[in-house]
Parts: C-alpha cells; structure tokens; sequence
C-alpha cells in the first residue's frame, strides 16, 4: 500500500462514517476560542471547560483583560497547569491584540504566533477554527495518532509531522482531518494502550500491523 492509498482509505472513512470534526473546548466567538486555546495548552479541554465560563463572564473582550492584570487572572484559571505564565501570556495577548490589531483576530500565522502564549500549534488551531484555512495543528494527539497510522515516517517533531500531513491531505480535508485525528487519538489510539480492537482503521495502521506480526 502506498502512502497517499493509505491517505485517501482513512480520510474516506472519517468522511463516509461523518465523526464529528470539531473541537471540544466550549467559546462563542474568536476571542474566547484563542483564549481556550491558550489555556488548553499540556491541559484537557474538560479542565478548560471548567474554567472558562466565570473567566468569559467578568472578561469577555480583549479590552476586557487588557485592561486586568496576570494576578487578578491567575486567580480564575488557577485549577490548570501553568496558571501563572498563562496568566501572563493572557493579559500580554490580550494588550497587544487591542493596541496592534484593533482587538480583532489576525488571520495569519504570521500575525498571530506574534501574540503573547500563542505558537505554531495555537496558530494553526485559529486559522483552521476561525478562518477555515488549511492548516494542521499538531498537538500530541495528533502526532501519535499520525505515526502509528503510517501517515508520516520518521517526523522527528510536530513541524515536520505538520508538513508531512499536508502534503497528502487534501486542502479542503485539512481542518477537519485535525480534528479526526485528535479526537481518534483521545478517545480510540491512547497513548498508553490503544484501543486496537475497538479501532476502525486497523486495516490500514502501520501500528496494527506490527503487533499483528510480533504476536
């Protein structure tokens, strides 16, 4: 089997069985989602859930937490990791996006790993969520899940595991294959044991197939 056959089998069964291809962190609009995003961060997005609606009440612009400080926020998402740094990068994003961007969401990659807390992945996950550009985040979920399948070889870290995904992947796929492949590896592919006989693309999984043969 080749790469873009083993491609085109897994993508046409997430479009044939139509699993849910969106995130799972709770926001109502772009600011609220990068915010999320920022504090899902080595976080679950159920962590952030639980946090976000007292912070989106009494901070709900940019205005909002520019106008705070990272003390006063840390105080509302102290229950998650890292809750100072994030604080920080919070109310830093937050100064910059009112004075540099008019409190609206950049929509380039570019622009936006200029925000305080906000990297490649944060970037991605925006212009992917937001702007429905073809962008790949490549979260730990994703990266595994990538591997094990077969769809890249030997990426040594997430940019490379990035530009190998979209290289075959459709660019009208690219938003929604994130999301697959993040949610197949939360719930089906863990990271410690992996669901293999509750997997439906053990068929084509590089992974299966090894332990199949080492069996």
């Amino acid at each position: 089997m080749t790469k873009q056959e083993r491609y085109d089998k897994i993508l046409n069964y997430f479009q044939k069985h139509d699993l849910p291809a969106e995130t799972e962190l709770h926001y109502k609009n772009p600011f609220q989602l990068l915010v999320a995003v920022i504090l899902s961060a080595q976080c679950t997005d159920k962590r952030v859930n639980l946090i976000t609606p007292k912070l989106f009440a009494d901070y709900p612009t940019p205005e909002a937490i520019a106008a705070s400080t990272p003390e006063t926020i840390f105080t509302y998402i102290r229950s998650i990791s890292y809750p100072n740094n994030k604080a920080k990068h919070l109310v830093g994003m937050a100064q910059m996006l009112v004075k540099d961007f008019k409190g609206v969401i950049p929509n380039t990659i570019e622009q936006l790993i200029k925000l305080p807390g906000v990297g490649r992945k944060t970037a991605n996950v925006i212009a992917s969520v937001v702007y429905d550009k073809p962008t790949m985040a490549v979260d730990t979920h994703v990266f595994r899940v990538s591997a094990r399948l077969g769809l890249t070889t030997n990426a040594k870290n997430v940019l490379r595991a990035e530009q190998q995904l979209i290289k075959f992947i459709p660019e009208k796929l690219v938003p929604k294959a994130h999301h697959w492949l993040i949610l197949h590896g939360r719930y089906v592919c863990l990271a410690r044991k992996p669901l293999c006989d509750k997997c439906a693309l053990t068929n084509w999984c590089k992974y299966f197939e090894l332990k199949i043969k080492n069996e």
